[in-house]
């Protein structure tokens, strides 16, 4: 009787009278069997965990890769575009008036106003208002005359050499008594200047001392 047809007679109800060899052989693949799923169980559910938690960091790590790789790469562009704003900034930086020139920027603003036609009611210049590398200064203007005026001396101001810009612009008809075309308008124009290395490096030190003042407990 070879062994295929020893297990086609074995009694499944009765394992007791299997014959030695079948008896060692169903145990040891149950062994085998209990001891898989005790891995699974013990083992690889403990370190199911620690193996996600290495994939994600292997993807954070490669995003992180190719987004440097990408940065070395175009390196050389970034330095040209580095260099070109800051030859932009450059530009617009000489746009802007020293100290001594503001005085002739605001005659140049009342003059374009003179140019236009346009009569003078009100040219208030008040105090500057420092920033971070630069300083404005509100100019408080009311003018009357008519739309065609207004826009030549809008168009007057856009030619200056300098910065100048307009804010809160008020249109409304004028005085009565004028003629049916008279207008008045209000606005704001504002001119800048740069600030001087002395300038910006007491700014600086006025900011930090506002900072610590305000870090500072109330005794």
């Amino acid at each position: 009787m070879n062994l295929m047809e020893e297990l086609r007679s074995l009694d499944w109800r009765d394992p007791g009278r299997w014959p030695f060899a079948v008896r060692a052989g169903a145990v040891g693949l149950c062994f085998v069997v209990l001891t898989g799923v005790a891995s699974w169980f013990f083992v690889w559910t403990d370190l199911n965990p620690q193996l996600q938690a290495l994939q994600d960091q292997e993807l954070q790590l490669r995003g992180e890769f190719k987004a440097k790789h990408a940065k070395a790469t175009n390196l050389d562009v970034y330095k040209q575009q580095l260099g070109d704003i800051e030859k932009s900034f450059g530009a617009m930086l000489r746009q802007l008036p020293s100290k001594t020139e503001v005085d002739n920027l605001l005659v140049d603003i009342s003059q374009t106003g003179l140019a236009a036609a346009l009569d003078q009611k009100l040219f208030q210049p008040e105090s500057e208002v420092r920033k971070d590398f630069y300083a404005e200064r509100p100019i408080k203007i009311r003018f009357a005359g008519s739309y065609h005026q207004f826009g030549a001396f809008v168009s007057g101001i856009a030619a200056l050499p300098r910065i100048v810009t307009l804010h809160d612009v008020k249109i409304a008809p004028a005085a009565k008594g004028g003629a049916f075309d008279q207008l008045q308008m209000d606005l704001t124009a504002k001119t800048y200047r740069y600030l001087d290395d002395g300038e910006v490096a007491q700014a600086e030190a006025d900011r930090r001392k506002s900072e610590q003042g305000a870090k500072r407990p109330a005794g």
